[in-house]
């Protein structure tokens, strides 16, 4: 009778928990629908959208042209008459977009005399900080060619790191080059890593030996490596002030003197005129490379730069005449040509111009934002809750009830199991 009375309770018990649990599961299990309602159209995407920015017109650029020896440029109509420089070789480009605009034998390899400073500069920036203080030891001044432009370096005597870099950009010193190679692991190590980083920013053409640019058997580079160096130089702030910088003073221990850059497009020295909007970059001469420069400037919201290398006619003045030609023409053909070549490194026009970059970014983006991808909310249109509207569970949503059967279900057959043992057992 115990029994029986345990077998009783226990299913009056589990037939009372199913109807409780039942009575919400059911409720929950057909809810009142809400209307359909029509699809809510996406924002259109345009310029200036977070979710999807307009990607930049894809331009077909035919990499060899920029290997051939004659001029390249690719006018469209209304483009202005291209000048006709008397340099070996030139490139003016959009330090923007890295779009060469035009060029002539842009990979022709030649001796770059002090525009090589450019490079140099791009290597040991980072490695110093402007305000650190440095004491020149005698041998780090040894080794200086003959002939070379110099700042007035003196041993013994301390200069921040600022001046030497005032002493390279605007005096074009040989020896402030030294002293800052020699506080960076010496020459050698030095011509190592402005290969590397001449490497790193695509410039194939550039073979280092000496540093500070001065002639040595194999030194070379071109006017496009030279135009890779002005464009990532322009890009850098500090490397800018420095080579935009007209007149500084270099101490000279109790006193100090000024010292004026040599790059007559900055300070409008020898009748050449400063160039408007000029930023700098570099000039050079030796007597091997004749005279080289690269040379930036800023108009609205477009920087160009150019390199000409080894005018062969007009003088010792000519390249910066020839290269404010040719920073005119840049400006006013900006919109009116076709790009024939880029200054970004090949692996990076290939990514700039394939989905599987820029665009594949972007449409990650979009797929993350507008279609409601994994840590972003849903899109409009889709099955989200909005404001005002009941939410539509997905089939199989609310409580669930396996759990709550099965611990009846096994209370049930736990007392029926007991109940049948009990029967089995005899009385006393």
């Amino acid at each position: 009778m115990i029994v029986t009375s345990a077998v009783r309770h226990a299913a009056a018990g589990s037939a009372a928990m199913l109807l409780v649990l039942s009575a919400p599961v059911a409720g929950a299990a057909t809810p009142p629908r809400a209307a359909a309602a029509a699809p809510v159209a996406l924002p259109a995407l345009g310029p200036g959208s977070v979710t999807e920015p307009t990607p930049p017109a894809r331009r077909f650029m035919d990499r060899t042209r920029l290997d051939r020896e004659g001029t390249q440029v690719q006018p469209l109509p209304g483009a202005p008459a291209l000048p006709t420089p008397s340099a070996l070789s030139w490139v003016v480009a959009d330090a923007g977009t890295g779009e060469v605009l035009a060029a002539r034998a842009a990979h022709r390899r030649l001796p770059p005399a002090s525009t090589l400073k450019t490079l140099f500069a791009l290597t040991l920036l980072p490695r110093h900080e402007a305000s650190a203080r440095h004491t020149v030891a005698d041998e780090e001044l040894t080794g200086i060619g003959e002939g070379s432009s110099l700042v007035g370096v003196k041993e013994g005597y301390t200069y921040r790191v600022a001046d030497l870099w005032n002493g390279v950009f605007l005096s074009s010193g040989n020896d402030a080059v030294h002293v800052l190679a020699a506080m960076s692991g010496g020459w050698e190590a030095t011509a190592r890593q402005m290969q590397e980083k001449a490497r790193s920013l695509g410039a194939m053409d550039t073979h280092v030996v000496s540093p500070d640019g001065y002639d040595a058997p194999g030194q070379v580079s071109s006017a496009y490596d030279l135009a890779v160096f002005g464009r990532a130089g322009v890009r850098d702030p500090e490397f800018t002030r420095y080579c935009s910088t007209a007149y500084a003073d270099f101490p000279a221990g109790s006193w100090s003197y000024g010292i004026a850059n040599t790059n007559r497009l900055v300070t409008g020295a020898d009748g050449v005129g400063r160039y408007p909007g000029i930023i700098g970059v570099k000039n050079g001469y030796t007597s091997n490379a004749g005279n080289t420069l690269v040379a930036a400037a800023r108009r609205g919201d477009r920087t160009l730069v150019v390199s000409v290398m080894n005018p062969r006619a007009g003088g010792g003045l000519a390249v910066y005449e020839e290269a404010r030609d040719l920073l005119d023409w840049g400006f006013a053909a900006a919109d009116k040509v076709e790009p024939v070549g880029s200054l970004l490194p090949q692996r990076s026009q290939e990514s700039a111009g394939s989905p599987a970059s820029e665009g594949q970014k972007r449409t990650e983006a979009r797929d993350v934002s507008v279609r409601g991808g994994a840590g972003a909310p849903p899109a409009l249109g889709a099955s989200a809750t909005r404001p005002g509207t009941a939410a539509e569970e997905p089939a199989g949503a609310g409580p669930s009830v396996a759990l709550p059967l099965s611990l009846v279900g096994s209370a049930c057959a736990a007392a029926l199991a007991l109940w049948a043992w009990r029967r089995r057992v005899p009385r006393t």
